[in-house]
Order: C-alpha cells, then structure tokens, then sequence
C-alpha cells in the first residue's frame, strides 16, 4: 500500500495520473512511486536540504516544485551513479528507473505544465548487458514435473498444477497467483489473465494443463474458504488466495527435489523454460510466442530465439564446405 502522505503534491498527482489515465496496475504503480520517491530523497541530498545520511530515511513530503525545476541532466546522471556505486545496481535495475524517471518529468512538462523544461528530455538508457535466459531442458523440466507428481500430502495436487501451468504455458507469477475458476473456459480450453499494464490475454491449454487443473479442483477446499478468495483458483493452507510468495516457496521446494540449483533457477526461469522449449521443440513463430508470452514489445521475445551450442555446432557441421 501507498502511503500518500510521505509523498509531495507533484508526485501524487503523477501517480493518480498513472492509475485514473494510463490504468496502470496497482503492481506497476507502486514499482513507479519505490522509484521516484527514492529519486527524489536522492535529489534533497543531493542539494543539500538535508541533514540525515541515509537517503532512503529522508522526509520528501514538503519538498516544492521549484527544488524540482533545479533538477538537470547531470543530476539525473548523478543518482545513477550512485545507485551503481551504492547498491551494485544492475543495468536493468537503472533502465527501468530511469524509464520512471523520463516518464515523470514527461508528465510535469507536457501534463501538469509544472515544467518548463524537461531535464530527462536526453536521457538514455543505461546499456543493457545481453545474457541468455537460463531455463530448465527437457530432462530437467520432466524431473521437475515427476518428482511434484510424486510428493505426498495435502497441497500436492495444487503445487502439480502450480508447475504444470509454468512450464506449459510460460506465464508471470503474478498471472498464476490471480487466476479465478471463473476465467478458464473449460470447453475451448483456454484462460484469460490480466498481465503487466492490465493487459488481458488468451492462454491455451494443453491437455497435461487441463489434467492437472482438474485434479486440483476435485480436491480444492470449498467449505471455510475467505470471502474474497472464494473465486480464487489456487488456494492457501488459510483458505485464502494462494500469495506471491507461497508460490515461490512451493517452486524452490520442488526444484530442490529434482536436485536442480535454486541460486540458478526460479519461478521467473519456468517462464523462460517454457518459452525456450516452445520455440526449440514447438516449431513456434516468434511473433505466436510474443502474444503467449504478453511483450509488449517483439524485440523482449527474441532473448528466447537462442540456441544451445550444440545446434550452432551442428550449423557449422553442415556447411557444404565442411569436408573440402
């Protein structure tokens, strides 16, 4: 939750913006305020208008517009730096807060008309390193879905269903954790799900998928479940919709099982095994794969078009020249 009071009247009025305007989701706008307030109490500092030596402690709410229209390029530049030097902050973290940042001064300029001149106007983004995405292979994801297959106890039908949707159909954890009953439709075997910007899609699903979906709900609680949560697919030991971090601590349960890294895989890495095994096994368009997976953008989906080093061997090996 928000707290609006710690926020100064620029700021709030950019977030109900993000909300009543653009419908940003409740996720996306508290990522928007973390950035910005932090951005800000970098920038009191920064001025020097005040004392208390940690950043993240210092009171923004009074600050004034005229403190912003200070604020130039380098300042910008300035709290990047620190980020990196303070935090070790990866280039995506920098990315996405300087994305926040662009898009505030953007707003105080074009929409509120506070500013005059907008300091972000050329500010790039910090270069983002270009690593494969780690997943599961076949094998993997096969040990992975038996030895959950296999566990006893009274939540394994649902943690089943848990990993059989991540590694089926490649979705965000947050998509799986707010599934009701009422968005699968049973007939044409498919679900609806609200993804990043409130942005709803179709996903299909397989008969392995709808298997364990079924199994799940013959064993789903009914009675005692939380009014708010009756809707909800995967519930909780407190009947209760199934939270963020119970999902995790289920997926880091099972891949200990399956003997597999958890400081190399997560539940975000079932979404790119998913992807990966889709695109290398499932003769998938890239631009299929971009609608399954919710990007926005086309150039997100193309990390998933990697190969492994056996197919660029291969590749080579069958260059006609190979044996001259």
């Amino acid at each position: 939750m928000i707290d609006l009071k710690e926020n100064p009247t620029f700021l709030n009025s950019f977030l109900e913006y993000l909300t009543g305007i653009l419908n940003k989701s409740v996720n996306t706008v508290k990522e928007y305020n973390y950035d910005l307030a932090h951005f800000l109490k970098f920038i009191s500092h920064h001025f020097g208008l005040s004392s208390e030596e940690n950043i993240k402690e210092i009171d923004i709410h009074d600050m004034s517009i005229e403190t912003v229209k200070q604020i130039k390029l380098e300042d910008i530049h300035a709290f990047l730096y620190y980020l990196t030097e303070t935090y070790h902050s990866k280039a995506a973290t920098r990315a996405r807060k300087a994305a926040s940042i662009r898009m505030f001064f953007s707003y105080l300029t074009q929409k509120a008309h506070l500013l005059e001149v907008n300091p972000a106007q050329g500010l790039e983004t910090p270069k983002l390193d270009k690593r494969l995405p780690k997943y599961l292979t076949l094998e993997q994801s096969k040990e992975l879905l038996e030895v959950t297959k296999a566990e006893s106890g009274d939540f394994k039908e649902r943690d089943y269903a848990i990993i059989t949707l991540f590694l089926n159909c490649g979705m965000r954890l947050s998509e799986l954790v707010n599934i009701n009953i009422k968005d699968i439709n049973f007939y044409d075997n498919k679900l609806n799900v609200v993804g990043k910007g409130n942005k709803e899609r179709t996903i299909y699903l397989n008969k392995a998928c709808i298997d364990a979906i079924n199994s799940y709900l013959a064993v789903r609680p009914h009675d005692g479940v939380k009014f708010d949560s009756r809707d909800a697919l995967f519930l909780s030991k407190r009947k209760e919709r199934i939270s963020n971090r119970m999902v995790q601590e289920i997926v880091k349960k099972e891949l200990i099982k399956a003997g597999l890294d958890i400081s190399k895989y997560s539940v975000h890495k079932l979404r790119h095994t998913a992807a990966t095994l889709m695109y290398q096994y499932g003769d998938v368009d890239i631009r299929a794969l971009q609608v399954l997976l919710g990007h926005e953008s086309i150039s997100t989906t193309e990390i998933y078009t990697h190969v492994e080093n056996k197919q660029v061997k291969n590749a080579v090996e069958s260059n006609p020249l190979a044996n001259e």
